[in-house]
């Protein structure tokens, strides 16, 4: 989960407003102190998808390259005048809050990297065995996929 992500589904342990959480760095396979397993943060893939009224492809383009630069755990993304597809990994504890950041991210970046005002279509957020698990039956992304910002 990253900083200043709240908790899911309220209840004990959730947070206030203001309130912050202490950060603790664990290694891969690691288990925090007193913490169950599904405390740990997992990767999850994450693919957004956004659309709206057509914008001059060479701006929808420097956009995602911003939003690229800006935050490099960004995979790919695809575009054209009046939608685009974002492919990344999410590192989270569990769907819930994944798919929290995956829908605060164009929002949150279209003044910073110049994103059209475009609305979220489509989300998918998948746990990374599953992926995997997609990739070796032939659907999904080829792994040999580009990274970088590419038209469809």
């Amino acid at each position: 989960m990253r900083p200043g992500t709240a908790a899911s589904r309220g209840g004990p342990g959730s947070r206030t407003s203001g309130d912050e959480r202490a950060l603790t760095s664990v290694a891969a396979g690691d288990r925090f102190p007193g913490g169950e397993s599904h405390d740990l943060p997992r990767l999850w893939h994450v693919t957004l998808s956004v659309s709206g009224r057509p914008a001059p492809v060479a701006e929808v383009r420097r956009a995602l390259e911003q939003l690229a630069h800006d935050h490099p755990f960004l995979l790919t993304s695809r575009y054209a005048e009046d939608h685009a597809e974002i492919r990344y990994w999410e590192e989270a504890r569990d769907l819930h809050d994944a798919a929290a950041v995956a829908l605060r991210l164009w929002g949150e970046h279209r003044q910073t990297a110049g994103l059209p005002p475009w609305e979220i279509v489509g989300l998918e957020v998948i746990d990374r065995p599953t992926y995997h698990q997609r990739v070796a039956a032939g659907y999904g992304p080829a792994q040999a996929t580009p990274v970088g910002v590419h038209p469809f």
